[in-house]
């Protein structure tokens, strides 16, 4: 599954890196086997701990745990840089080749190099993207009015109940704040207890099951966004009942709030929808990715994505 949004970099890396057919992985042995099943079913052959390589020009050369390593270890890695091989760390270059982030190999070094979370470090890029966000906004409610006016109509005709439906999110910093989205279930959709939404509820009304699969239902966000407790693009935001039981499962999974969520997101767009822990690993992998790879290039190229999505019925 393979990313559009890749962030674009003054400096490029050879074209060979990221196509090669074959790399080299050096590691402390206990880690083989975690790596192995972490590239298992990728379309890349994987070599562990060759340190008799010769030949190492245009070699792909990737490390995990270098700390671990010996110096003799360490220093054939230099050398190999030295020598025309493409030295790297295995996260930053599956993070580039795969367009996600392998979430189950981070570490906590991987989050203290901040300057490479410019949405997090970089007041320019935050001030850049709520104006970006206001200006979204406005220009989406004004267009999109005639459209609300009528899914609003539709659900008051078909069930009754609110228009509107308010729930608590977990959003940056961990504040929990009330979404807005238009009614798409019936009133007692939550009568047995707080479930996960799957792809064909039968709690989902006719009307509901429309403006969901059009992304309708998520237009009263704008007014979270204008609010400033959401942001145009970011990571959806999730009920905190079911984070603590997510990051039980996946690692550092409460860094997607360092930063607004999203109306829209990178794993909204490249991901299909799921209600699995296992689905909600993989959103993970892109919604660090999208983190670390900020940009406002990348939030432009995920609105118009999703516009599309939402065109072509592509929805949920």
């Amino acid at each position: 599954m393979v990313n559009k949004f890749k962030k674009s970099k003054s400096f490029k890396a050879p074209k060979y890196a990221y196509k090669a057919k074959e790399i080299y992985v050096y590691c402390p042995n206990d880690q083989v086997d975690v790596i192995q099943e972490v590239l298992a079913g990728s379309d890349v052959k994987v070599v562990f701990n060759d340190y008799h390589l010769t030949n190492l020009d245009q070699k792909v050369i990737t490390h995990f745990e270098n700390t671990r390593l010996s110096n003799d270890e360490r220093e054939f890695l230099v050398s190999a840089t030295e020598y025309g091989a493409w030295v790297e760390p295995l996260v930053s270059y599956l993070d580039e080749r795969c367009g996600y982030t392998e979430v189950s190999l981070l570490k906590s070094s991987y989050f203290l190099h901040q300057k490479a979370f410019s949405i997090l470090s970089t007041k320019r890029t935050q001030r850049a993207k709520r104006v970006i966000d206001i200006f979204s906004a406005l220009i989406l409610l004004v267009l999109t009015a005639p459209i609300s006016v009528i899914a609003a109509l539709m659900i008051k005709l078909e069930s009754p109940g609110p228009i509107f439906y308010r729930q608590k999110r977990t959003g940056q910093y961990n504040i929990e704040f009330d979404v807005i989205k238009f009614r798409s279930m019936r009133t007692d959709a939550e009568k047995g207890g707080a479930q996960w939404a799957t792809k064909n509820d039968s709690r989902v009304t006719k009307v509901g099951k429309f403006i969901r699969k059009t992304r309708i239902d998520e237009l009263p966000q704008l007014l979270n966004v204008l609010k400033g407790e959401m942001s145009m693009v970011g990571p959806r935001p999730e009920r905190e009942i079911f984070i603590e039981t997510l990051e039980n499962e996946i690692k550092y999974y409460r860094f997607r709030h360092a930063v607004k969520p999203g109306v829209t997101g990178l794993a909204q767009v490249s991901y299909p929808y799921g209600a699995s822990v296992q689905d909600a690993i993989w959103k993970h992998k892109y919604d660090i990715h999208y983190i670390k790879h900020h940009s406002t290039y990348i939030d432009l190229k995920i609105m118009l994505h999703t516009v599309k999505v939402v065109v072509m019925g592509m929805g949920r």
